[in-house]
């Protein structure tokens, strides 16, 4: 990519502003450090790795903007300003030093194509030199960067991410709907048909903090790979002390004992034909049993033969009985009610307690905020490099959204959970052009206290209980070969 320092500079100064309210969350010290452990560098380019970074959280911001659009909306803003640092009449900016006065003489004699990725004006560069750009843009940086600012967060709130003393996870996956070309079929797989058609789908891991529902670490491939296969790198960033709830989709004796192995802990269904023997009552449907895995592979991998857990039954009231499987084998550290406490009361009007397993759902929540609240389900690329850079930007876009919603509720003594993410979203829209006009100072002793006021006047209210059905809830599975399967929702 070619290098250009006065459309450098100019950029530097003025580009982050289009999403200030983040820009503190991302120093010029974070891209570095992210540029440096991807094995990159941020070059004197007006679309280097950091200002793609900033293009990519304006447009998963504005879903309804272009690239286009996104590009020089910033300097369309600032240029209607009195006094501005741009000046429309000469459409050059007044750039110091010799660089400037060089740019503007070689821009007087002579007139570049439009489609010319360095345009006369520096405040301009086309789409087509942006798409050049973003070619040679990694997933890998989007990823580091979301990794940087979870570490951040898990340092500065840790008193918000943990239960008792553990630091609660929690892990699923989801599918995210591609526009239909050709080149997105042929990468990442297709549906497998229904009323839409095949649609191309890219496959989407996440580990998140249920508490305040802030990515951890993520992942995302081709609809072909395994959501177990693709969240296993995902467990070496397990601490100890973290307890991770899982899904029963992740069950795997693998993924137990390396679970295991980093001094952390795990809480996930029980799937259908586990091999357990029961070993200890512990108390009313509460035991510990022994896991032999019939596999052979683990045996070939040099894993234990055995494992004890903790089986914990219960049931949901019109829902089928289930358990969980548990390495917190004792229940002075977390205790049957605390497992499943909101599984168990059902009286009318009463707030019930919490039940720690059940912290899981707030990743689905997640995922429904990204999709359909931040519309990562309306991604617009037409490659696969275009899809991981939107999803990139819309996971960390979504990620310093709740980092500001965490600051909201600690401001004013507010549960994370109960503030609305949509209306937080949308206040910081209705602020982003406020923002770009504004001092340093105003927008930090003025305009950010304003902002988290307002985000936290949005309540969720709390509904306990609240179930949304699936449309086969109350179907029974035909397994083929004779075998059915029972519905999750018991019917009457």
């Amino acid at each position: 990519m070619f290098t250009d320092d006065a459309r450098y500079r100019v950029w530097q100064q003025v580009e982050s502003r289009g999403i200030r309210a983040f820009a503190r969350f991302l120093p010029l010290s974070v891209f570095t450090e992210a540029a440096c452990r991807c094995d990159r560098r941020l070059t004197s380019n007006p679309l280097n790795l950091m200002h793609l970074v900033w293009i990519g959280l304006g447009c998963a911001l504005d879903g309804a903007s272009s690239f286009a659009t996104v590009l020089t909306v910033t300097f369309k803003i600032l240029a209607d300003v009195p006094n501005s640092p741009l000046d429309p009449e000469s459409q050059l900016p007044h750039l110091p030093g010799r660089s400037g006065r060089r740019l503007a003489r070689k821009a007087a004699k002579k007139k570049r194509s439009k489609h010319h990725p360095r345009r006369n004006d520096p405040t301009q560069v086309t789409e087509e030199a942006f798409a050049q750009a973003r070619a040679h843009m990694p997933l890998d940086f989007w990823i580091t960067l979301a990794l940087l600012l979870a570490d951040r967060f898990a340092q500065e709130r840790d008193d918000m991410i943990r239960w008792k003393r553990f630091r609660l996870l929690a892990l699923d996956g989801t599918l995210v709907n591609l526009p239909r070309y050709q080149a997105l079929s042929d990468h990442f797989g297709t549906a497998k048909g229904g009323h839409g058609g095949r649609i191309p789908q890219a496959r989407m891991v996440m580990l998140q903090f249920p508490l305040t529902r802030v990515p951890y670490r993520w992942a995302v491939g081709p609809k072909s790979q395994a959501e177990r296969t693709m969240a296993e790198p995902l467990l070496d960033h397990l601490l100890k002390d973290d307890l991770l709830l899982m899904d029963r989709g992740f069950w795997s004796y693998g993924y137990f004992w390396r679970i295991a192995q980093r001094e952390a802990f795990f809480a996930i269904r029980e799937i259908a034909n586990a091999n357990l023997k029961h070993l200890q009552t512990l108390g009313p449907k509460d035991s510990l049993v022994r896991y032999l895995p019939t596999a052979p592979k683990w045996r070939k991998l040099g894993l234990p033969k055995e494992m004890v857990l903790r089986r914990i039954r219960y049931q949901v009231r019109g829902f089928r009985p289930s358990a969980l499987i548990t390495n917190v084998t004792d229940p002075n550290v977390i205790s049957y009610q605390e497992w499943v406490g909101m599984t168990t009361k059902h009286e009318a009007g009463r707030v019930l307690d919490d039940a720690i397993y059940h912290r899981r759902w707030e990743i689905e929540t997640s995922f429904r905020e990204l999709k359909v609240s931040q519309r990562m389900k309306q991604l617009r690329g037409r490659t696969p490099g275009t899809i991981y850079y939107e999803i990139g930007a819309h996971v960390l876009l979504y990620l310093m959204v709740r980092w500001l919603m965490a600051e909201a509720a600690v401001e004013y003594g507010l549960d994370p959970l109960r503030l609305s993410f949509t209306d937080a979203l949308r206040e910081i829209k209705h602020m982003a052009r406020t923002m770009v006009t504004a001092s340093p100072q105003r927008v930090r002793n003025v305009l950010l206290p304003r902002l988290l006021r307002r985000i936290a006047d949005y309540h969720v209210p709390l509904r306990p209980g609240r179930h949304y059905p699936r449309p086969n809830d109350t179907k029974v599975k035909d397994l083929g070969y004779g075998r059915k399967k029972q519905p999750t929702k018991l019917v009457g």
